[in-house]
């Protein structure tokens, strides 16, 4: 059975002439900013790697990644700066809660995205086509993602009338998703039951909160704190019996139930390429994300007692058993 990783792939230039500090330059330095552990990035570090070594990059040899991985969503403003002080060629911000930090701490350095949900709404891009400033990379419209795997989960769950949306407050490009999903419910029959958190100390109390509520199951929409503490996730999940959809497929492999999600893997280090050789990150359009994948944890289904309809069974991408 496939697995696929997820690659995010960058490199950059300053504001000195970038054809020319690409032909200068031997060593780049890249800045890697993320908020979590580094020990639930390890397969994204891996894909990172393997994929710069597709483009001619070794670690070691003509590159060096600086890591810098925040515990708390505040640390990542501190981090961003350091990185700055040591005046890395490009700094990797993942998605809207560390390209934000990115983006305080440096307006020449280089920053590349490869799951932003809104950049343009954050005012983190001017438009997707021209976006201006140092900024660019990958975007997912989230707003359609999230309203699509609700009605994926609804079709799982068809006699659920309420479900909750785990989302964290940290994230500073969720309120339009959170909207969309209101607006999903709507249409769905659904009550949308928003339950915030902020720390991985709140995990406990917010399944308490949707178990409480009856919810018939779990919306995430993909951002770093579930991702990071997507075990974590998981087993609640399985201790409060409730049936989850998920905005990454890495929170299936940690035993979710299903993820719909965009699949990067193919074009996100076309950035790399470009920007050494010499393109200006306020001309490279913003990508949006055109493939979007279904991905279902049978093992997880099984735990939970739920028989998957047919129709979903033949339609995902990918299934884990």
């Amino acid at each position: 059975m496939r697995r696929r990783e997820f690659i995010g792939l960058l490199a950059g230039t300053t504001a000195v002439p970038l054809a020319a500090r690409a032909q200068q330059r031997k060593h780049w330095r890249i800045g890697f900013l993320r908020f979590g552990p580094a020990s639930t990035n390890a397969a994204r570090v891996e894909a990172l790697r393997a994929g710069l070594r597709d483009l001619g990059y070794v670690e070691g040899t003509n590159i060096v990644i600086e890591f810098r991985w925040a515990t708390t969503v505040d640390q990542l403003s501190e981090l961003a700066a350091e990185l700055v002080r040591m005046n890395v060629d490009v700094i990797f911000a993942p998605s809207s809660t560390e390209t934000e930090a990115a983006r305080q701490a440096t307006k020449t350095i280089p920053i590349v995205f490869a799951n932003h949900a809104d950049p343009v709404g954050l005012g983190h891009v001017a438009s997707l086509a021209r976006p201006g400033g140092n900024t660019t990379g990958l975007t997912v419209i989230l707003t359609d993602v999230v309203a699509k795997g609700l009605e994926i989960l609804k079709e799982a769950v068809p006699h659920a009338t309420r479900v909750g949306v785990l989302f964290s407050q940290t994230a500073p490009s969720h309120r339009p998703a959170l909207q969309a999903l209101e607006t999903a419910g709507e249409k769905l029959g659904v009550q949308v039951l928003m339950t915030p958190v902020r720390t991985v100390n709140d995990f406990d109390g917010a399944f308490a909160t949707m178990a409480r509520e009856r919810v018939g199951g779990f919306f995430v929409p993909a951002e770093a704190l579930t991702f990071s503490n997507r075990e974590r996730v998981a087993e609640l999940a399985l201790e409060y019996r409730l049936p989850g959809m998920f905005g990454t497929r890495d929170n299936v492999e940690a035993g979710g139930l299903m993820s719909y999600a965009p699949d990067h893997h193919e074009r996100s280090g076309g950035y790399i390429d470009k920007i050494l050789k010499g393109a200006n990150p306020a001309d490279l359009p913003v990508e949006q994300a055109s493939k979007f994948e279904l991905v279902i944890n049978f093992k997880t289904a099984n735990a939970l007692g739920l028989q998957v309809p047919v129709h979903l069974q033949q339609r995902a991408d990918e299934v884990i058993e």
